[in-house]
């Protein structure tokens, strides 16, 4: 059986929110890329910080995904955002768990938050 490789189609802001969508295959390295990068779009505006992902079992998925969504409208791609992230906090990819969290969440084994 063959291995299955995820893919992402994902959105980086920075402190304007300023918006970056882009693809990969691996989303840790992708983002430490980024950050640490000097060239291009994302790393001229300091586009670092992982506001939203999705996840496609193939890189033709992933793809059409990203180009869907650089079509929309701004007010529309931050409406997406703000759905499943409405204080626009850094994401940290556990692809273990699937689950996205805060860089700074605090939250038990049942993803709810800790009093």
């Amino acid at each position: 059986m063959a291995n299955r490789r995820t893919y992402f189609t994902y959105i980086l802001s920075n402190k304007n929110r300023r918006l970056y969508i882009g693809m990969t295959n691996d989303l840790n390295r992708r983002i430490r890329e980024h950050q640490t990068g000097t060239k291009g779009f994302a790393a001229s505006y300091k586009m670092t910080k992982l506001v939203y992902y999705e996840t496609f079992d193939g890189p033709n998925a992933a793809l059409q995904r990203e180009s869907i969504l650089k079509k929309w409208r701004r007010e529309k791609k931050i409406q997406l955002i703000e759905s499943v992230n409405p204080m626009w906090d850094e994401l940290v990819v556990d692809l273990e768990s699937e689950i996205s969290r805060p860089v700074d969440s605090k939250l038990d084994n049942d993803d709810q938050p800790v009093s």
